[in-house]
């Protein structure tokens, strides 16, 4: 138990250092509070995938259609309903858990590869539903208009500090909020299910309702992710529930690692800025990624994250 406390203090640590750094006078520039901003926001979305990919052993091709309704359900509120961002953001995440809820419902039931593309097909009729009904949604043009941004409890999230910090805050409590739920009891049971559902089923666990649990809980905070991008950029798109969203997150927790659980939050940081060096200097940034991208995945066969931590425990049980 103390272990686990002192894990759990590590983490909160790690996520409340930057935190600080952004919201602290010394990392005030554009640069920066832009990287901060987009960190928190894949961070909430690599995070969530992950409780499904690593810790219940469901690979999810349509992520990314939790994210996208996140975004466009805060947009919508605050544009059309002129509710307070809280109120709005609450909202949003309960809009996101029932659209989880219906989709999971009909997906947990199947597993592996039958799951994934299920779930990615859900998420392009999301996208064409955002295509087609252009008086909600705006079609490909996406939400127009900006988003409004009133100030509350002294916050206005329409200085990009205040963004900053409120994004990372959210990311700070929302990887001490999962991580829980990974070390929890119900944690220990969806890494049953993951190793062995049958086992975990001769035991008494619902395999369906453990699962559909894992998937509204993932869902939920993709759609906080999306709600932060909604502000980032004052809108909501549709590129934000198509597939290539689904995939970048699959990219980022392959680079930072499976196993380990900040592994997702390496991978981000990794994956943005390769994308933001390289997009710097070429305009063939997806081709060079692509291949950075698998130089890392194929060497090293792990997450960067994962590698380093085996190899260093490999050094532990070598030492004398």
């Amino acid at each position: 138990m103390r272990d686990g406390v002192l894990r759990d203090a590590g983490i909160a640590t790690l996520v409340l250092a930057g935190f600080l750094a952004v919201t602290l006078g010394g990392f005030g520039s554009a640069g920066l509070l832009d990287f901060a901003i987009r960190f928190a926001t894949f961070g909430l979305l690599a995070l969530s995938l992950n409780l499904l990919i690593g810790t219940t052993g469901l690979v999810s091709f349509g992520h990314a259609a939790y994210f996208a309704m996140g975004a466009y359900a805060f947009g919508l509120l605050m544009q059309r309903a002129g509710l307070s961002i809280p109120l709005a953001i609450l909202l949003a995440l309960g809009c996101t858990a029932l659209l989880a809820l219906v989709v999971g419902a009909l997906c947990v039931r199947l597993s592996e590869i039958y799951f994934a593309f299920l779930t990615l097909a859900f998420q392009m009729l999301l996208h064409s539903v955002i295509l087609s009904w252009i008086s909600l949604t705006g079609g490909d043009q996406g939400l127009m208009g900006g988003i409004p941004k009133p100030p509350f409890l002294g916050i206005d999230l329409s200085r990009p500090l205040h963004l900053a910090g409120f994004g990372m805050a959210c990311l700070l409590v929302s990887t001490v909020a999962l991580r829980q739920v990974v070390r929890s009891p119900f944690g220990a049971a969806l890494r049953m299910l993951r190793d062995n559902p049958d086992r975990a089923a001769f035991v008494g666990l619902s395999v369906y309702r453990y699962r559909l649990a894992a998937f509204v809980i993932a869902g939920t905070f993709a759609g906080l992710g999306g709600v932060l991008m909604s502000l980032y950029v004052s809108g909501a798109f549709p590129t934000f529930a198509f597939w290539t969203t689904s995939g970048e997150a699959i990219f980022m927790i392959m680079l930072g690692g499976v196993t380990v659980f900040l592994g997702p939050l390496v991978g981000v940081a990794i994956f943005l800025i390769l994308n933001d060096r390289i997009t710097a200097v070429t305009e063939h940034h997806g081709l060079f990624l692509g291949i950075i991208l698998l130089v890392i995945v194929l060497g090293l066969r792990k997450g960067l994250l994962d590698f380093v931590v085996d190899h260093w425990r490999g050094r532990r049980g070598a030492s004398p």
